[in-house]
């Protein structure tokens, strides 16, 4: 019994020994750290780092030698120690600083990603303001809007992000900011925007008249007095519906001056027309209409800083976005998700078709759909591009019938009656869109069809079928044309020219009052002074709210027949 007594105690006193060396070698390691000297340091630590059973400093002597690593400049072993931590001590409590130092590292790699994925792991209240401020001396080193942009989609919560976003942002002039951005982020965030947007909006710059450029094919050249339609009647009636505008803007005390130029539809005749001394003092230039014609007159308002609106009828995002130059009218991709977002507020069924044409612009209006409509929650069950050649898988997927009745009237079909809420057409394809119409018709469910403003001119479909088939659509230009406003514009427009206003006359009628409440509200270079998201009311139409960065109109009101009569139909 002693015998054994005594072998206990041996070892007993071994291990004591033995804790004590370990005890003493980690104090010699920490006092070196300490001193600064340290790759001494790191020498002493390495043995410690080794796990036994009798070694109580293991952790601790591993934590400093990766310290000890960093302050030597050898990110990578440093780095790789506190890895090593965390995977053979994950219940260690001091895992939290290892992360602290490991975010450091992968800064200083320039990890950005993955640096912020180690700092999300980090809880303790102690070193958030500490970790705070290491992201922003990193973060502020980032000079790439979109890196910004894609570490904000991944940690929509980062304020520190959101800071050096929006201290980038606004260093860059100010006709080049993404001003909505920034003031979505400052409000969002609670950010001083005083120390952070060094390039402000202007002070607006008002004139007792206003100047507008007129760069249009009028063909003076081929024109006669003969009552007849000309080959360029819609540059006619555009030109006559701004000129009315022009005389009412006039009376509410805000005075346009027109200067017209007929670039006869050809590039050089716009470059001669850019000669002229006099185009450089002008506010807004209008034209040429056309994207060849447009290209030297955008650089030209480029250099000049002067306002452009190539084109009022167009959504095409090859006239913007640029620094000058804006659209009256939606881009595709917004007619896409404002679209999506109408949808979505009016179905049950989340379940979504959506048909697309061959063109461009299609395609672009209809992912732009399925990406907002997936975020909003609906779901898109089937997608397809429709050509001539494959249109008539249409009426394949809708009304390929199941069963009969005894009349041979189909009563059920391979795609469930009341299993689809809406079908979204991108397209102004008579053939495609008309295909879609009688497919809903003859189900005779309740499908919600979405489509463009141009099929209320196909005359081949009856009015009442677009209400029987609950038939909406996307309409940026609608009108209502028993609006006061309207009537008026109408009987005015009737006595000067002897005819009827048509669709580029109302255009160009409702784009130069548009422009002239710009010019009232925020002066001569209102596209840089124009706050993010501000709308204006329409006089005849919807109104206008421009987008950044796309400089668009925001602004889609969807319209659908309600007994007979064409109107806007409210988002729920």
């Amino acid at each position: 019994m002693n015998k054994y007594f005594y072998l206990l105690c041996f070892v007993a006193g071994a291990t004591l020994v033995n804790a004590q060396d370990f005890k003493k070698q980690y104090r010699q390691a920490k006092d070196l750290y300490e001193g600064a000297r340290y790759s001494a340091a790191m020498e002493a630590f390495k043995p410690l780092t080794v796990y036994d059973q009798n070694n109580p400093f293991t952790q601790y002597a591993s934590y400093y030698y990766a310290l000890s690593a960093q302050q030597l400049g050898y990110g990578s072993v440093a780095k790789d120690m506190f890895l090593q931590i965390k995977k053979l001590y994950p219940g260690w409590d001091q895992l939290a600083e290892v992360n602290y130092w490991l975010c450091k590292l992968y800064f200083d790699q320039g990890e950005i990603f993955q640096a912020l994925l180690v700092a999300s792991q980090i809880k303790q209240p102690a070193l958030q303001p500490g970790l705070a401020d290491l992201k922003r001396v990193y973060l502020e080193k980032v000079n790439d809007v979109e890196t910004l942009k894609m570490v904000l989609e991944e940690y929509p919560q980062e304020r520190e992000a959101a800071r050096a976003l929006v201290k980038l942002l606004g260093k860059q002039p100010v006709h080049l900011q993404e001003t909505a951005l920034i003031e979505s982020l400052i409000t969002k965030f609670t950010l001083p925007r005083e120390k952070l947007v060094v390039n402000e909006l202007p002070k607006p710059v008002f004139k007792e008249t206003y100047r507008i450029a007129l760069i249009m094919p009028f063909l003076a050249a081929t024109l006669d007095p003969a009552p007849v339609v000309k080959r360029n009647q819609f540059v006619l009636d555009l030109y006559n519906g701004i000129k009315l505008a022009t005389d009412t803007l006039r009376k509410q005390g805000i005075n346009l001056e027109l200067l017209a130029y007929d670039n006869e539809r050809s590039v050089d005749a716009t470059r001669k027309i850019l000669q002229e001394p006099e185009l450089k003092t002008a506010d807004l230039i209008i034209g040429p209409l056309f994207p060849d014609e447009a290209r030297p007159v955008l650089d030209f308002a480029k250099t000049n800083a002067i306002n452009v609106l190539v084109n009022p009828a167009s959504g095409t995002s090859d006239f913007a976005p640029h620094p000058f130059s804006f659209l009256l009218q939606p881009n595709h991709e917004t007619l896409g998700t404002r679209s999506a977002e109408w949808l979505a507020s009016k179905v049950r069924r989340k379940n979504c078709m959506v048909y697309y044409g061959e063109a461009v612009k299609d395609s672009v209006l209809a992912f732009a759909f399925i990406k907002k409509a997936l975020e909003l929650g609906l779901k898109i069950v089937y997608a397809e591009e429709v050509r001539k050649d494959n249109s008539a898988s249409i009426l394949t997927n809708l009304i390929t019938a199941t069963e009969y009745d005894e009349w041979k009237k189909p009563t059920k079909f391979r795609l469930k009656k009341d299993s689809l809420g809406s079908i979204f057409v991108a397209s102004d394809n008579e053939l495609l869109y008309s295909k879609v119409i009688n497919g809903v018709e003859t189900r005779g469910d309740s499908i919600l069809v979405v489509g463009q403003e141009t099929w209320i001119t196909d005359t081949s479909i009856d009015y009442s079928k677009f209400e029987r088939t609950r038939v909406n659509l996307a309409a940026p230009n609608f009108k209502s044309t028993t609006s006061p406003a309207y009537i008026d514009f109408r009987k005015r427009y009737l006595k000067r020219h002897g005819v009827l206003p048509g669709e580029y006359a109302t255009l160009g009628y409702e784009t130069m009052m548009i422009v002239g409440q710009l010019f009232k509200l925020y002066g001569a270079q209102f596209l840089q002074a124009l706050p993010p998201g501000q709308s204006l009311p329409g006089v005849l139409g919807a109104g206008y709210q421009m987008q950044q960065p796309a400089h668009d109109n925001g602004i889609v009101p969807v319209i659908g027949f309600q007994n007979g009569v064409l109107s806007i139909q409210p988002a729920r």
